[in-house]
C-alpha cells in the first residue's frame, strides 16, 4: 500500500462545496492508500468530531492521519475579504510546503487537493516527490448580457477585475508555471482549465463534484405535482434571476389546472435575497414561489425527493448541487458552459446555449414546459441522468480515479486515464 501526502486547504465533513469535496476526496483516497492529510487548524474540531461519531468507517480512518498547519493566530486576523484571503491562501501553500520539507514526512506521492484554483500554484514540487495537482479549475467570466443589465456596474466590474487577475496569474506568475510543469499529473475539473493552463500532456478532465451513492434510490417520485427547485447562494454567479424569470414565463402559459400543480422552491441565502424576492413579486408569481433558508442535509433530502426538476442556470465552473440533484434522478435544466453544462448528460436536451437574455429565458421556460406535459420526455431525461450519475457522479468513482492516477504517476501499471476525459466531455 502506497503512502500519499495530501494538502487540502478546505476540509470539513459537516459543510458543503469546497469543504465537502475535500473531505470526500480524502475518504476516497483512503479506500486504497495510506494517506497523510495536511489541512488548516480550524478544520481540526470538525474532523475529530466526525471520526468519533462514525465508528463504522474505522477501516478507512485507520489509513488516514491528519496534520494541522496554520500561520500564527495574530497573522490570521487580517485575513478578511476575498483579496486578503487569497493572499493568505497563496502564502499558506508556500509555507506548508516548506514546513513539510523541514519535517521530512515520508511519502510516495504528494498531492495538492484543493482550493481548486488553477490560477494559484502549489509548491509541493519542493519536496522532490512525484506530484499530483488538483482538482483545479476556475469560474469563467459571466457574459456581459447576463450581468450588467441585471446586477449593475459594480457586479460587472468586480467580475471583470477578477478575470483580469486570473489572467495575470496564468500568464505571468513564474511559480504557477513551475507548478504545472513540475506536476506529474494535473486533474482538471473542466475543459476550461486545460485551455487556460495551456496543457498539452499529463492531465485528465474529471469532475470534482459528486454525491453519495445511496441517495439515488431513496425515494419515490410524486407525480401529482410539478415541483421545480434550485439550490445555491444568492449571488450573481448563480443566475437566480434567470431561474425566476424563466419559471415565471413557464407558469404564465400554463392552463389553470396545470398552474395548481406547478411551484418553485429556492433554497439558499445570500446578499441578493431581497432583490430576488422583489423580482418574484414583480413577476406576479409570489403565490407559487417559496424561499427556504439553508437546511440540514436530512431536511434537504426531503425537498430533493419531492422535486420534479432541478433548474440551475448558473454561470459557475462546477456545482456541487448538480450531482446531488442527479442522485435523486432529477433532470437538470442548465446553460451550456464548462460547469453545469459539462456535468449533465451530454445527450440531454435540457442544455441551453448562451445568447440573448430574453431568448435564454424563453428556452429555459420551454424546457420546463416540455418536461411537464410530456411524460415520455421526462422519463428519457431521467434515464440519462441516472446513467450519468452512476457512471461519473458518485463518490466511489473518485476513489477509482485517484487509484488510477497514483498508479500512473508511479508507473505501476498502464492506466487508460483518457477514459475519464472522454466520458466527461
Amino acid at each position: 500500500m502506497k503512502k500519499i501526502l495530501i494538502t487540502a486547504y478546505a476540509v470539513n465533513p459537516y459543510k458543503g462545496s469546497e469543504d465537502a469535496m475535500g473531505w470526500n476526496m480524502i475518504m476516497q483516497a483512503g479506500r486504497y492508500q495510506e494517506v497523510i492529510v495536511v489541512t488548516r487548524k480550524n478544520n481540526r474540531g470538525a474532523i475529530e468530531q466526525y471520526i468519533t461519531e462514525h465508528k463504522e468507517l474505522n477501516i478507512i480512518f485507520s489509513r488516514l492521519s491528519f496534520l494541522f498547519f496554520d500561520w500564527p493566530e495574530w497573522t490570521i486576523r487580517w485575513k478578511k475579504g476575498p483579496v486578503l484571503s487569497m493572499l493568505y491562501y497563496y502564502g499558506w501553500q508556500l509555507t506548508v510546503a516548506l514546513w513539510l520539507k523541514w519535517k521530512k514526512y515520508d511519502a510516495d506521492i504528494v498531492h495538492n487537493l484543493n482550493f481548486h484554483n488553477d490560477w494559484t500554484p502549489s509548491f509541493l514540487w519542493i519536496l522532490g516527490k512525484p506530484m499530483v495537482w488538483g482538482h483545479v479549475g476556475h469560474h469563467p467570466k459571466t457574459p456581459k448580457v447576463y450581468l450588467l443589465p441585471v446586477y449593475g456596474k459594480a457586479a460587472y466590474y468586480k467580475d471583470r477585475a477578477l478575470w483580469i487577475l486570473k489572467n495575470i496569474f496564468w500568464y505571468f506568475d513564474p511559480f504557477l508555471y513551475l507548478c504545472k510543469t513540475k506536476a506529474d499529473m494535473i486533474i482538471c475539473m473542466n475543459s476550461e482549465a486545460v485551455k487556460h493552463l495551456r496543457l498539452k500532456e499529463n492531465f485528465i478532465i474529471h469532475p470534482s463534484v459528486a454525491a453519495e451513492q445511496e441517495q439515488a434510490s431513496l425515494f419515490e417520485k410524486n407525480n401529482r405535482s410539478f415541483h421545480v427547485i434550485s439550490v445555491g447562494r444568492f449571488v450573481p454567479l448563480k443566475g437566480f434571476d434567470l431561474t425566476i424569470r424563466s419559471f415565471a414565463e413557464f407558469y404564465k402559459h400554463l392552463t389553470l389546472s396545470d398552474r395548481k400543480k406547478a411551484k418553485l422552491t429556492l433554497i439558499g441565502t445570500g446578499p441578493l435575497k431581497k432583490m430576488l424576492q422583489d423580482l418574484v413579486i414583480a413577476e406576479k408569481i409570489g403565490q407559487v414561489v417559496t424561499f427556504v433558508e439553508w437546511l440540514p442535509r436530512e431536511n434537504l433530502k426531503e425537498i430533493y425527493a419531492s422535486a420534479s426538476v432541478f433548474l440551475f442556470p448558473s454561470h459557475e465552473g462546477a456545482g456541487m448541487v448538480i450531482p446531488e440533484a442527479m442522485s435523486y434522478g432529477l433532470p437538470v435544466v442548465c446553460l451550456q458552459n464548462c460547469g453545469p453544462g459539462e456535468l449533465v448528460p451530454p445527450l440531454s436536451k435540457l442544455i441551453v446555449p448562451y445568447g440573448d437574455y430574453s431568448d435564454t429565458v424563453q428556452r429555459l421556460a420551454g424546457h420546463l414546459a416540455s418536461l411537464m406535459v410530456d411524460p415520455t420526455f421526462m422519463a428519457s431525461e431521467r434515464e440519462l441522468v441516472n446513467r450519468r450519475y452512476e457512471s461519473l457522479l458518485n463518490w466511489n468513482i473518485r476513489g477509482e480515479m485517484l487509484k488510477d492516477v497514483y498508479s500512473k504517476v508511479l508507473n505501476i501499471k498502464t492506466v487508460n486515464l483518457k477514459t475519464y476525459s472522454n466520458e466527461y466531455t
